[in-house]
């Protein structure tokens, strides 16, 4: 398994919804690349075969799981983190210590940035973005926030290092907060 002990990984986690997105997009203002978690399982889904629903790609990412260990997501994606250039990785999506241990062990530095907002902020926001596996109802969402914490979220969001609350605030003011929060990860400032 290939080392990425030269990299230093921005691992973002928050629940779905919170806005990773919008670090994401932050990061890349940065020239960071963004690797994200829940593109593999989603790729994973379309490789079985599967519509992309709430549904199926929630299954996948639990059979992944159960098949290859809890770690299996984090190891799909280590290829792509060594064969990037860059010194500084953004990984969007980390859901476990699983993951996040096995990120430790690999790369030279990690710094953990959570993004928070409320069930009900989140829950509109994703109704908002109707992405093809975003829940459609409430039942829906309650479900996937169950199983996110059922793989250990957050466990991993208290254990950041940089909290960033997304909530009653505007998205351009929130993209703002995030990029001076990622510059001062990236130049070694102190982020608390």
């Amino acid at each position: 398994m290939k080392s990425i002990t030269d990299k230093k990984l921005i691992i973002v986690v928050g629940m779905p919804g919170a806005g990773k997105s919008l670090l994401s997009k932050a990061a890349e203002m940065l020239g960071i690349p963004v690797l994200v978690m829940g593109d593999v399982v989603r790729e994973e889904t379309e490789n079985l075969g599967l519509e992309p629903t709430p549904e199926n790609i929630g299954r996948v990412a639990v059979l992944l799981r159960e098949k290859y260990g809890d770690d299996v997501i984090a190891k799909k994606i280590l290829e792509k983190i060594s064969s990037s250039r860059s010194k500084v990785v953004m990984i969007d999506g980390v859901r476990s210590l699983h993951e996040l241990n096995f990120f430790k062990r690999k790369a030279g530095e990690i710094i953990i940035v959570a993004i928070h907002a409320s069930p009900k902020t989140r829950f509109k926001r994703l109704i908002e973005r109707g992405r093809e596996d975003d829940p459609k109802t409430w039942e829906e969402f309650c479900k996937r926030d169950e199983r996110e914490l059922r793989f250990g979220i957050g466990s991993v969001i208290a254990l950041a290092d940089v909290m960033l609350v997304n909530e009653e605030i505007d998205k351009n003011e929130m993209l703002k907060r995030a990029y001076e929060a990622l510059k001062r990860v990236i130049t070694n400032e102190d982020s608390s």
